[in-house]
C-alpha cells in the first residue's frame, strides 16, 4: 500500500504525470456520470450524483486547458530538437512525424485564442477556434496512427530477420516495441473517435456519442497513457 502511494506521489510531482492523472479522473468521472445520468427517470439520487460528476469532469477539463497555456515553449523545444527528423531511419516515419509536430504546434495558439474568447479577454467568437483545435487534434491523432502502423511494419520486418538469425534479446525488445506501438494505435483511435464526435453535426458520427461513451473512449486512452508512462515509453505522446 505504501509503495503504491509513493508511486502515485512521484507521478503527481511531475507536470506530465499530474496531467495524465487529471485526464484519467476527468474522463472517468464523465464515464460514471454519464452512466448514472441514464437512470435519471427512475433514480433521483443517481441523477444528482451523475450531474455532479459531469460538472466535476467539466471543471477538470477546464483546468487542463488553462495548464496548457504554458505548453507552447515545451512543444516548440521538442519540434526544434526533432527538426526534419534526420535521425529517423525511415522517410515515411520522418515526414509523418514532422507533420504531426506542425499540427501539434498550431494547436496550442488556437486553443489559447478560443479559451481567451470564452473568458471574454478578447472580443472574438470562440466557436471557429474550438473547431480548428478539434480539427488539428484529429489530424495529429490520424497522423500518429499512420506513424505507429508504419513503425509496426518496420518492426515486423526486423523481427522476422532477427528470428532467422535467432537473436533472442533483440526479438524480446522488438516485441516490447511492437506492443507499445499497438497500444499507441488503440489510444489514438479512442481519442480520434471523440475528436470526430466534437466536430460539427453531419460529419461522420459527430454529436452522436452519449456522455458515458465519450468518457469510456477518453478513459481507455488515458489508462493506456498511464501504462506507457509507467513502462518508461518516452515516445508516448500527450493527449488533449
Amino acid at each position: 500500500m505504501q509503495q503504491s502511494v509513493e508511486a502515485l506521489v512521484r507521478v503527481l510531482e511531475t507536470y506530465r504525470g499530474r496531467d495524465k492523472v487529471i485526464r484519467t479522473v476527468c474522463y472517468g468521472s464523465q464515464l460514471v456520470g454519464g452512466l448514472l445520468s441514464r437512470k435519471a427517470e427512475t433514480d433521483v439520487s443517481s441523477q444528482q450524483l451523475g450531474k455532479s460528476l459531469l460538472l466535476f469532469s467539466a471543471q477538470l477539463s477546464h483546468c487542463r486547458t488553462v495548464l496548457r497555456l504554458f505548453d507552447d515553449l515545451s512543444m516548440l523545444a521538442y519540434s526544434h530538437s526533432y527538426g526534419m527528423g534526420a535521425g529517423e531511419e525511415d522517410a515515411g516515419v520522418r515526414w509523418i512525424s514532422v507533420l504531426t509536430n506542425v499540427a501539434d504546434q498550431l494547436y496550442y495558439p488556437c486553443e489559447h485564442i478560443a479559451w481567451a474568447a470564452d473568458a471574454e479577454l478578447i472580443k472574438v467568437k470562440s466557436d471557429k477556434w474550438w473547431l480548428l483545435c478539434t480539427a488539428l487534434w484529429g489530424t495529429s491523432l490520424l497522423l500518429g496512427i499512420l506513424r505507429s502502423l508504419r513503425v509496426l511494419l518496420i518492426l515486423k520486418k526486423k523481427l522476422k530477420k532477427h528470428e532467422r538469425d535467432r537473436g533472442g534479446n533483440s526479438c524480446s525488445q522488438l516485441h516490447r516495441q511492437m506492443r507499445g506501438e499497438a497500444l499507441s494505435v488503440l489510444s489514438s483511435m479512442a481519442d480520434l473517435s471523440n475528436a470526430i464526435h466534437w466536430m460539427p453535426p453531419g460529419f461522420l458520427w459527430a454529436g452522436r456519442f452519449p456522455n458515458w461513451l465519450v468518457g469510456l473512449m477518453g478513459t481507455t486512452s488515458s489508462l493506456i497513457g498511464l501504462i506507457q508512462m509507467s513502462a518508461g515509453d518516452s515516445n508516448a505522446t500527450d493527449s488533449r
